[in-house]
């Protein structure tokens, strides 16, 4: 039993081993009392306690302090509050955890207003990377004052001996240099691939911009991170999530290297995060899973392995996102379909029988809708009472389509943080109809079905504060604009944080765990200054993080290595990506 991995012959993957390696995080030293502060249990047994006990890593008992003292053992330690805020630790259901952790060692483009901006930057960092490729993510047109796609050119001029590789703010766009282009054969003969699209000028030649499949044209020519590469990045990532109280996510799309990785970092005990893993669409790995049966439970709850995810469209800020009609500001396209229903149909149906679930990317009213279809017909051939089938993103749904989810048990993993983004342009490519059925929360929750929240980072920041700010007032970070988006769509703030933790929980198979302070779920919980469910919706954005807790742990206790890449206060994303950079060797002080 002191192996660590199991791998076949096509596909590697945490195998039962790991249920009992002795490894682990959580504590095991005196109980804990929790005390003099305000606790939302999220869980409607216990309303208002005055403390809770940590006993092995786990919620030992919730209520009065008076009880608390007599139930904890002798030497107990206590964690005076100082009247701060505990929530039960915070959950993203769907974020990319390498992809965050690589973005961190790569140009930061976010929130720049220019395409000069984006060439600034991109030729500042190439000069300090001594990598041959260089790597950006965030760049976001619609910031600019045309909003109209980039064209190489610039770009190229700046750059000409090295190859460029700049993905869009929605990870479903790149911009590539000459160089890259080269490098990649991409010519003026290059065919658009399935379910992609190579941006072209009035000759036929390629602008730089690629749309969805189209982007592994170029991707496919850049040297992957090493192991070694991808298991720092792992580490990093994880640290930007600690810092901020996450202690769980789902993690769609993983892939064979990347879980190899996330082995690894686990039995090293830097892996602070429970992670529901959902591999991707690759079919040797499904074969592989699926034969093999569910992971649960490995190295104390830390990681498993019972989900699969699919993509069928794109994204709506690259107009790759598919639609039953044309885009309002782009006649004549309805977006990219970027597998088929019966290919989701086929994953979901063997993934039933093999007591997987199955996510699936969609976000335009056509891409929902194929989702559903392929759901129902899988659910058909299957029947299945617990299955919860999830669509990430649900971004973009027709009203006929939105009763579906609660009549086929579909759980809409979403993204508050999305309609923030988004609102200043998702009319615009809508038109004013349409887009009354995006970002519909409120729509949904009204039929009875839970929504399980998260920040889809990279794509996001990581940030949780701007999530739940979000999800209450529907406004930005400047709480713009005046009285909210749309604001008829907001959640409640306890349906905004049951989002964030036991409706995520639920979402990724793991409410029985954790998601609420409640006896015999593992003690993961976060310090807050301020209460989210009391302060006004203008100051959430306030909120500091004081403490993150995992397993009963403090994560600013934990390995070296992980506290070394977790940047504790509200430091900007510039300064971590550099100091990241810098601690890890990536690139010169």
């Amino acid at each position: 039993m002191r192996r660590r991995t199991f791998v076949t012959c096509a596909a590697g993957f945490l195998g039962a081993n790991a249920l009992a390696r002795g490894a682990t995080l959580s504590a095991s030293g005196p109980d804990l009392i929790v005390t003099n502060g305000t606790i939302h249990t999220v869980d409607p047994r216990f309303v208002n306690p005055e403390a809770f006990v940590v006993r092995n890593g786990r919620f030992a008992f919730v209520g009065s302090l008076r009880a608390a003292k007599t139930y904890a053992k002798r030497g107990a330690k206590t964690l005076d509050l100082a009247h701060a805020t505990v929530l039960p630790g915070l959950i993203d259901s769907h974020m990319h955890l390498l992809r965050l952790g690589l973005a961190l060692h790569e140009v930061d483009l976010f929130h720049l207003t220019s395409y000069a901006e984006v060439i600034r930057k991109t030729v500042a960092f190439a000069q300090t990377s001594p990598d041959a490729w260089i790597i950006g993510d965030g760049w976001d047109q619609d910031l600019w004052p045309n909003q109209a796609f980039p064209t190489h050119e610039a770009l190229s001029a700046a750059l000409p001996n090295r190859p460029v590789s700049l993905n869009r703010v929605d990870g479903h766009a790149l911009l590539a240099n000459a160089k890259a282009m080269e490098l990649a054969q991409v010519t003026q003969n290059t065919p658009d691939p399935a379910g992609g699209r190579i941006i072209r000028d009035a000759s036929g030649n390629p602008t730089g911009v690629f749309v969805d499949n189209a982007r592994a044209l170029i991707t496919q020519a850049i040297p992957p991170p090493t192991d070694d590469q991808i298991r720092r990045a792992t580490i990093a990532a994880i640290g930007e999530c600690n810092r901020w109280g996450i202690t769980a996510i789902g993690d769609p799309g993983v892939s064979y290297q990347t879980a190899q990785a996330y082995d690894k970092v686990a039995d090293q005990n830097k892996f602070t995060l429970r992670n529901h893993v959902m591999i991707a669409d690759n079919a040797d790995l499904i074969a592989a899973h699926f034969a093999h049966g569910p992971i649960v439970g490995a190295y104390d709850g830390r990681i498993q392995i019972r989900a699969v995810k699919l993509y069928v469209d794109g994204a709506l800020g690259s107009r790759g996102a598919a639609l039953l009609e044309p885009y309002s500001d782009d006649p004549g396209n309805t977006g990219l379909l970027r597998t088929t229903q019966a290919h989701i149909e086929d994953v979901a149906t063997r993934a039933l029988r093999a007591g997987f679930q199955t996510a699936v990317h969609a976000i335009g009213d056509r891409g929902n809708r194929i989702a559903l279809d392929a759901y129902q017909a899988a659910l058909a051939a299957v029947p299945t009472r617990d299955h919860r089938f999830r669509i990430e993103h649900a971004q973009v749904l027709s009203p006929q389509d939105i009763p579906r989810f609660a009549q086929l048990g579909v759980l809409p993993a979403m993204q508050t943080t999305h309609q923030i983004s988004d609102m200043d342009w998702a009319a615009a490519r809508l038109g004013p109809q349409r887009v009354r059925g995006a970002y519909a929360w409120r729509s949904l929750l009204d039929t009875g079905v839970t929504i399980a929240n998260g920040t889809d980072a990279p794509v996001e920041a990581v940030n949780p504060l701007r999530t739940f700010h979000a999800a209450i007032s529907r406004q930005n970070e400047e709480n713009r604009p005046p009285g909210g988006w749309y604001p008829n769509q907001a959640m409640t703030r306890d349906e905004a944080l049951k989002s964030m933790t036991i409706w995520a929980a639920r979402a990724n198979f793991m409410e029985r765990e954790i998601g609420s302070i409640s006896p015999g779920k593992y003690a993961d919980f976060v310090v807050m200054d301020r209460d989210w469910l009391k302060v006004p919706a203008e100051v959430v954005m306030g909120t500091h993080v004081l403490s993150a807790h995992s397993g009963g742990m403090s994560l600013e206790r934990a390995d070296p290595e992980v506290a070394a890449t977790t940047l504790r206060g509200q430091r900007s994303r510039n300064y971590a990506c550099c100091t990241l950079m810098a601690n890890q060797g990536l690139i010169e002080e």
